[in-house]
């Protein structure tokens, strides 16, 4: 038998359901077929091998020879197929692929995840933290944490939180420069990114119009997480969330010198291409999210 250089697969799948249901006609409607188009499936399969494998007779077919040789093969091959669809499938529908900004990740998400592992045990998660802001079409990812003004053509979004800035860092960095009295004492040490807009926003609130923020370097660590790192390492300030860092100023890792906080209307959001909105995973996962949301509202 010599196959042609295009597999036939489609008359493949024909074959096998005639030589199942023993009839063009049954097979033709269980793949949604005419029979005429199904014969001429047949026909094509039988001039890519190169024998008959069917006998027609008056309201009946019999398999030939070749046809009696190849139907076997051909059943077991799609069942084979089903197999490894049904594996894909549920791996792909068993582990959710979540794609998170580092700090969001860090200081929100994960410490929370064994709640939705608790709702949802036989859902897999798996986390990737990064500041980049990925594409749905190229990479392998369910839903994402992104942050920002929203305004992401073809996603679905939910909006999550909002979030305020102020400066903190390490007690002990502000006890050598004899404490934090007013806002402009913050000048005197390094700022984690002083080219940061949020320094600008912050220190204008506080009624400090000029600084030197324009001139300094610009120490860019990636994230508020990194950022924070280096100001309880008392290598700085750095302007953060002070909800994700409440744990760190209670024991006295963090300083928050002042009340003031501002926010730039931005906001996390929570992303996904609107063709898989109702893909179970995805929405077990915004179910549980939003409602993480609304209960950490009600708490405050």
């Amino acid at each position: 038998m010599k196959l042609s250089k295009q597999f036939p697969l489609n008359a493949l799948r024909v074959f096998e359901a005639a030589a199942r249901l023993g009839s063009f006609t049954k097979a033709g409607d269980e793949l949604g077929m005419t029979q005429t188009a199904v014969s001429y499936q047949i026909k094509l399969l039988e001039e890519n091998v190169g024998e008959p494998l069917f006998l027609r007779r008056p309201r009946q077919i019999a398999l030939t020879e070749p046809g009696e040789r190849l139907a076997p093969k051909v059943t077991e091959a799609f069942a084979m197929l089903h197999d490894a669809m049904a594996t894909a499938r549920d791996s792909v529908e068993g582990t959710l692929a979540i794609s998170s900004t580092h700090t969001f990740a860090s200081k929100w998400l994960a410490p929370r995840l064994g709640s939705f592992h608790l709702k949802h045990p036989a859902i897999a998660v798996r986390l990737q933290a990064s500041s980049d802001i990925i594409d749905f079409k190229r990479e392998q990812i369910d839903v994402g944490i992104r942050w920002g003004d929203g305004n992401w053509p073809g996603l679905t979004l939910h909006r999550l939180m909002g979030l305020e800035f102020t400066p903190m860092l390490s007690p002990k960095l502000a006890e050598s420069a004899g404490g934090i009295r007013e806002p402009r004492d913050l000048l005197k040490f390094d700022l984690f990114d002083a080219g940061d807009i949020w320094w600008k926003q912050w220190f204008e609130a506080a009624g400090v119009t000029e600084t030197d923020l324009d001139r300094r370097p610009r120490n860019q660590l990636g994230s508020q997480a990194v950022e924070a790192d280096a100001a309880i390492a008392g290598h700085g300030v750095a302007i953060l969330h002070p909800a994700f860092y409440a744990a760190e100023i209670a024991l006295g890792r963090l300083y928050q010198p002042f009340e003031l906080t501002r926010s730039d209307g931005k906001a996390y959001w929570l992303a996904y291409p609107e063709n898989r909105r109702n893909v179970p995973k995805i929405k077990a996962f915004r179910n549980w999210i939003l409602e993480e949301m609304k209960r950490q509202e009600t708490s405050a």
